[in-house]
């Protein structure tokens, strides 16, 4: 439907041509609706693709979505362009005036670093703990994910190569207010040098710590959430478009070795998990609201 961001964003024009129609505030207020108001935060400083990508599942959702972008403490106090430095603001900003209703945290290349080595993790864990009780849904993607769950006592396995590619995926929670618009199997990109064991998810569930939503064969247990169904963790990067994991597979071929580059050729490249995107993300969005909507 809309997305709300100041008037100069920088890519305005970049959003419209995917077909994602941008409002100022002022305009969203005159309409009289209520957007959902979705913070992002980030691991590290600003990464202005993340800002894209998310934003254009956002945009073709029903619901009017106002992100608010998080900064932590680490950040620099001078961002880098004017638009970083009208959108980013603290956690504490964020919530000041007005309730979250919805947030989505996510990393960088930072998932062989201990939990407790990264900047600003006791900041990470007070605003993550914050939104627990008081947003519908937390939502962790690939670093995020792993976040989320250390903090349920979920530990980690590093690897001695990239997991890279793009893996097929099965969905074995049909059922679910998430998952249950999602295809029996999908495509999703993971990007990342860390995951979780599936026994020890397995183990989790069984202890009716955690549901289990999305299984790959390759790639283990992709998308899985809290019983409270508070905390949802993707393993993957569904926000990713084409141009992000081409720039994610050079960067990584000259730095690091990768394990595999599955069903994903940089130089013909093919997008197989757009619909994926699209309908996750429609669907986290459509449970914040719903949940949002019943509070007293």
């Amino acid at each position: 439907m809309t997305v709300i961001l100041p008037e100069n964003y920088h890519i305005h024009s970049i959003l419209e041509a995917n077909r994602v129609t941008c409002i100022r505030r002022e305009d969203a207020v005159r309409q009289d609706i209520r957007p959902m108001r979705i913070g992002v935060m980030h691991a590290l400083p600003v990464d202005e693709n993340f800002e894209a990508n998310i934003l254009h599942p956002f945009g073709l959702s029903i619901i009017q979505v106002e992100p608010v972008w998080i900064k932590l403490r680490s950040y620099p106090d001078k961002l880098e362009g004017d638009h970083l430095q009208e959108l980013y603001v603290s956690y504490e900003e964020a919530i000041k005036d007005e309730p979250l209703d919805g947030l989505i945290v996510n990393g960088a290349s930072i998932e062989q670093i201990p939990f407790e080595s990264v900047n600003d993790w006791d900041e990470i864990c007070e605003i993550l703990l914050d939104s627990k009780m008081k947003c519908p849904s937390t939502l962790g993607i690939g670093w995020g994910a792993l976040a989320l769950a250390y903090l349920e006592g979920i530990e980690k396995s590093e690897y001695s190569q990239r997991h890279f590619g793009v893996y097929p995926v099965e969905n074995i929670y049909p059922f679910h207010e998430i998952t249950g618009e999602l295809d029996n199997s999908f495509w999703c990109p993971q990007n990342r040098l860390a995951g979780i064991e599936d026994q020890i998810l397995e183990r989790a569930a069984e202890e009716k710590r955690i549901n289990l939503l999305a299984h790959g064969q390759e790639s283990g247990y992709v998308i899985f959430e809290t019983q409270d169904h508070r905390f949802v963790m993707h393993t993957g990067h569904p926000e990713y478009n084409v141009l992000k994991l081409i720039e994610e597979a050079k960067r990584s071929q000259t730095s690091e070795k990768i394990h595999s580059r599955s069903n994903f050729d940089p130089e013909k490249p093919v997008n197989r998990w757009q619909g994926h995107r699209n309908s996750f993300f429609t669907q986290w969005l459509k449970y914040c609201y719903t949940n949002v909507s019943l509070s007293p």
